[in-house]
């Protein structure tokens, strides 16, 4: 075979790619529900049925499209930093994957599972960081105020967030996380 001619199964993934990637904007600019396999292989440049063939439903071209990587686990003296610091990419410009799943975790069952998922891992991998009973509840509440302030500056677009440099961010929230790592808590 010559250098320019693609196996069957790297031209799949490449289809795959393409799918994905294309899901990925539009679930992320219209949400779950408005979003179609027709609108998505348009925009892929493949035949509907293919989407099929390779994804099976929507729903599982969804749940694979806002799949998120896990991130390394923070130890606990660094843990209220590590989070202040992915505040600069909470704020930036978020995956496809990440606004899809945001967009729709309120409207959709299965968007709000994929959702669950996600946070549920984020949540163990910042209570493993963390002593006390009350940990995961902790963690929750952390991971929590940052989704908040997420889908107030990504998706609400608030102007009290959207002018605020991140450094800002971090200074007034920094109190409230810190206060969320110790055990004691009251």
């Amino acid at each position: 075979m010559g250098e320019n001619v693609l196996t069957r199964a790297e031209r799949r993934r490449r289809s795959e790619a393409r799918i994905l990637d294309a899901a990925r904007a539009l679930f992320a600019e219209v949400g779950y529900e408005r979003a179609t396999i027709r609108g998505i292989a348009k925009a892929a440049e493949v035949d509907p049925a293919l989407v099929m063939q390779y994804f099976g439903s929507k729903q599982e071209l969804f749940q694979q499209a806002v799949q998120v990587s896990p991130a390394a686990e923070p130890g606990a003296e660094e843990l209220v930093e590590h989070l202040l610091g992915t505040l600069n990419v909470k704020l930036g410009e978020l995956p496809q994957s990440s606004l899809a799943m945001m967009r729709s975790m309120l409207t959709h069952p299965e968007a709000a599972a994929s959702a669950r998922e996600v946070l549920g891992r984020q949540i163990d991998r910042l209570a493993g960081s963390m002593t006390g009973d009350d940990a995961r509840l902790r963690a929750a509440l952390m991971t929590l105020t940052l989704l908040g302030v997420t889908v107030g500056h990504q998706l609400l677009e608030l102007d009290e967030l959207r002018g605020v440099p991140q450094e800002e961010l971090a200074r007034l929230l920094r109190p409230s996380l810190r206060a969320l790592t110790g055990p004691d808590v009251s």
